[in-house]
């Protein structure tokens, strides 16, 4: 089976990036094979696809914009054009499930923008910006993820809260008629936890957040009747005979349901979590990504996880035991600069 990976990265010396922009590569039985490099935009990092899988979008971190592009049948890109997120920092976003409205976390600037999308794909002007309010009159607590339940119905938006915010975590009702979001719920984190990354399991009754500063995974209940998260665990994500420092970084549920994966800075690691009957999270396993700073970490279409180790330019491929929860690296490492996420489609 062929798919097309979308590279999304780093670019600018700010960053001491070496990044050039999105790197568009065929894979085929192990093989990456490069097709694209859409070059001339600044920090093209995280991005999705829109539902049909004809468009993808990528935000410009520590900029103010997102770019449209649509995608050909081979998987290459072409760019259609360019908008304001209303905020600075664009660190995240997700496209609601009607294709209608893309939303965008404004980390710096503590928004959530609600941006229309075009029948043709193009993005439209801000619609709705809505503020996460920090500590004092002024301050924001500064959202660094826009995810959504596996229905759709409602938008979890993590923010770190950082020095003059509440780390917290955010329900919103999604109206997609027009757009507007109505908050359900929000859950208050531990004083210096800065909740980064939330999934979802495949049942919808149960989410995990990364909580960055603390370097811990929350476990909560989630009501989907009523749009309210309940938080039951709270658990490290690095070994306990590991005493220096961390920021855990990615976090992803495997296709089965059956494991947590969370990835860790500084401590250059992934930490695997099963799911237990009861939706609580046991610790099983963590090993070090072969790379320095993996930011961020997805699952691959055939099954294995890759981390994008964005300080030396590699990302690695590991497997996941599924019995076990032991990770096990696959020998393969692809060279990219600065890399900080990966989008895949399948070929038409």
């Amino acid at each position: 089976m062929n798919y097309i990976a979308y590279i999304g990265c780093r670019t600018t010396k700010e960053r001491n990036a070496r990044g050039e922009g999105i790197r568009v590569m065929q894979v085929s039985n192990g093989k990456w094979t490069e097709l694209q490099l859409v070059k001339d935009l600044p920090n093209p990092s995280f991005q999705c696809m829109d539902h049909t899988g004809n468009y993808l979008y990528s935000i410009h971190g520590d900029f103010s914009e997102i770019s449209a592009f649509s995608v050909a049948e081979n998987g290459m890109l072409s760019y259609l054009n360019t908008v304001s997120t209303g905020g600075v920092n664009p660190v995240h976003l997700s496209v609601d499930k009607t294709n209608r409205w893309v939303f965008v976390a404004n980390l710096q600037t503590g928004t959530v923008a609600v941006i229309p999308r075009g029948k043709d794909g193009r993005l439209l002007p801000l619609a709705h910006q809505y503020t996460i309010p920090g500590i004092e009159s002024g301050c924001v607590s500064h959202p660094h993820q826009v995810t959504q339940d596996p229905d759709g119905n409602y938008l979890i938006v993590s923010c770190q809260g950082r020095k003059a915010g509440f780390g917290q975590v955010n329900v919103f009702r999604i109206h997609s008629d027009d757009g507007t979001l109505e908050k359900t719920c929000t859950v208050k984190s531990r004083e210096i936890a800065e909740p980064r990354h939330l999934v979802f399991h495949p049942t919808g009754a149960w989410c995990y957040g990364v909580n960055e500063k603390d370097y811990t995974v929350t476990a909560y209940g989630f009501d989907a009747h009523k749009g309210i998260l309940t938080p039951r665990q709270i658990l490290p994500t690095l070994p306990d005979t590991y005493t220096g420092d961390g920021w855990a970084s990615g976090i992803i549920m495997m296709s089965d349901g059956g494991y947590v994966v969370v990835s860790n800075r500084k401590h250059d690691s992934m930490t695997s979590f099963q799911i237990q009957k009861d939706g609580l999270l046991k610790y099983c396993d963590c090993v070090k990504t072969g790379g320095g700073q993996p930011r961020f970490i997805t699952g691959s279409p055939w099954g294995t996880i890759l981390a994008a180790n964005e300080t030396t330019d590699t990302i690695t491929e590991f497997q996941l035991d599924k019995q076990t929860g032991q990770f096990l690296y696959t020998g393969t490492t692809i060279q990219s600069k600065s890399p900080v996420c990966i989008t895949f489609r399948q070929p038409s």
